[in-house]
């Protein structure tokens, strides 16, 4: 399975922005699809994961501000970003897993500075 993301860029503090990842081929409903960030200073960090018929699994510095959903028919994830703050800046990357498999998408900066 290949990931590709895209949406992210430069955005201001208080923004939005609007990241999309979508698989190469069909992903089950049942698969969980997310996102983790990653900065040069921290852990690959979770932002928010999702399985079919489940509520969203957010990280705790993010709950409340971002929402993740994804439409089955096009194999995309999506992470709607609102009220942004510096400290969201990080490379986002989108994954799923099929059984024993993680498949990573390449990654997409977010900038968030004024």
């Amino acid at each position: 399975v290949q990931l590709q993301a895209s949406g992210g860029g430069w955005v201001q503090p208080g923004g939005s922005l609007r990241l999309s990842c979508t698989a190469s081929r069909t992903i089950h409903s049942s698969n969980v699809m997310g996102w983790y960030r990653q900065t040069p200073v921290k852990e690959r960090e979770l932002v928010a994961t999702l399985r079919s018929g489940r509520d969203g699994n957010y990280g705790d510095s993010v709950r409340g501000r971002f929402t993740i959903s994804r439409d089955n028919a096009k194999n995309t994830v999506y992470l709607e970003m609102n009220s942004l703050k510096p400290e969201d800046t990080a490379v986002y990357y989108c994954y799923t897993k099929q059984g024993s498999s993680t498949y990573w998408g390449q990654g997409t900066l977010v900038t968030v500075s004024s």
